[in-house]
């Protein structure tokens, strides 16, 4: 299963997305990002989070998606309606699904309310990542409308004080999402 991020900068979100998928996959998934205007450089602020948080940067980098080294299975596009962006479209044939997340780049404030604007991207793309992991992909990809579903579904997860919620407002633990 190869899954591509798909953003504006490949700076951040998708950077975060694709270093989380890697680091908690199972054999034989991957993830890649992309950016449609790529920044041209990781930011800072997301190489420092995923190494607190134990995530490996090793060969992260912001790129295009025209030369990508596998076909993606599934595209999530992870741009933010809310802020008036512009997502990327990817116009191969393959599942896609958008997982909105606003742009921590765009964060303003003090040093720690930046960190904070990474911290919550990035914890809603791991809760996010978590639950589409849990999904029973054997049974789903026979049946792609609810395999689409469940991704878009997955979308809607947000997180208040460490806990996901659903559009549906059932409130779960992000770890049991």
């Amino acid at each position: 299963m190869n899954v591509l991020f798909l953003c504006t900068g490949n700076s951040c979100r998708s950077i975060l997305a694709e270093a989380t998928f890697n680091h908690l996959a199972p054999p034989g998934w991957s993830a890649m990002s992309a950016g449609s205007q790529p920044t041209g450089q990781v930011h800072p602020r997301s190489l420092a989070l995923l190494a607190r948080e134990g995530i490996s940067t090793d060969g992260l980098h912001s790129k295009s998606g025209e030369n990508l080294p596998r076909t993606p299975d599934i595209v999530v596009t992870v741009c933010s309606g809310a802020a008036g962006e512009t997502c990327p479209a990817y116009l191969g044939s393959v599942l896609r699904t958008h997982w909105g997340v606003e742009d921590p780049a765009h964060a303003r404030g003090t040093d720690t309310e930046i960190d904070a604007a990474f911290v919550s991207a990035y914890s809603t793309l791991r809760a996010r990542i978590e639950a589409f992991m849990a999904l029973q992909l054997a049974d789903l990809q026979c049946d792609l409308a609810r395999l689409k579903a469940e991704l878009d579904r997955i979308g809607t997860i947000v997180l208040a004080n460490d806990v996901a919620k659903t559009d549906r407002g059932a409130y779960v633990h992000p770890s049991s999402v």
